[in-house]
C-alpha cells in the first residue's frame, strides 16, 4: 500500500473519508460485509487519530495533517506488511510534520509494519529509518546503516545529501539580522 506527497491530490473531493477508507476494502476484501468493512474504515480511521465523526466528512473539510492521516488510514485498512511512503510529510508544515512522524513511528510499533520511506529531506528520513540507500539517476549508490552512513558518506551523491542537510541546520539555527 502506498501513501502519496500530496494528500489533497490523492484524495477523491466527491467522496466521504468513509468511501475513501473503505475503497481498498471493497477491492482487497470483497467477502466483508458492509458493517463489518464500516467497522473497520472506522477502527482505522481511529488508530490514525481521527474520531468517527470524520467518517462523513469531505477532503475539503480537513487540514492537511488531517488529509495525510486520512490517506495513512487508506493504506493500513487493509493490514498490509509493508507501506511504502512518498514523501509522506513534504507538503505539511514543521509542526504537523512532528505529528505524523509521531503518528508513524507509533503506527509501525503497534501494527508491525515495515516502512520503504522515499524522501530526501536527512532529518525526517532520520526520525523513521534505520537503514537506508541512496538513489543516484535512478541507481543505488550507497546503502547500509543510516547513522554510518551520515557520519561517513562514501559516495558523492550521499556526500552532497549529508552536506546540504549539515547547510540546512546550520541555516535553521541562525538568527535572523
Amino acid at each position: 500500500q502506498m501513501v502519496f506527497q500530496d494528500p489533497q491530490a490523492s484524495l477523491d473531493p466527491r467522496m466521504t473519508l468513509e468511501q475513501i477508507v473503505d475503497e481498498p476494502l471493497r477491492v482487497h476484501e470483497p467477502r466483508l460485509n458492509r458493517a463489518e468493512r464500516r467497522q473497520r474504515v472506522i477502527a482505522m480511521l481511529a488508530d490514525v487519530g481521527l474520531d468517527e465523526g470524520y467518517a462523513r466528512r469531505f477532503p475539503y473539510e480537513l487540514s492537511g495533517g488531517q488529509k495525510q492521516r486520512v490517506g495513512l488510514a487508506r493504506a493500513l485498512v487493509v493490514h498490509p506488511r509493508i507501506v511504502l511512503l512518498d514523501e509522506p510529510v513534504s507538503a505539511l508544515d514543521v509542526s504537523v510534520q512532528a505529528q505524523v512522524l509521531e503518528l508513524l513511528r507509533d503506527l509501525r510499533a503497534r501494527m508491525g509494519l515495515s516502512y520503504l520511506f522515499v524522501g530526501h529531506d536527512l532529518a525526517v528520513i532520520r526520525r523513521l529509518a534505520h537503514r537506508a540507500c541512496v538513489l543516484d539517476g535512478g541507481r543505488m549508490v550507497e546503502e547500509g546503516d543510516l547513522e554510518a552512513m551520515l557520519a561517513n558518506p562514501k559516495q558523492p551523491r550521499t556526500k552532497a545529501l549529508v552536506a546540504g542537510a549539515r547547510a540546512a541546520a546550520l541555516h535553521a539555527r541562525s538568527p535572523d539580522p
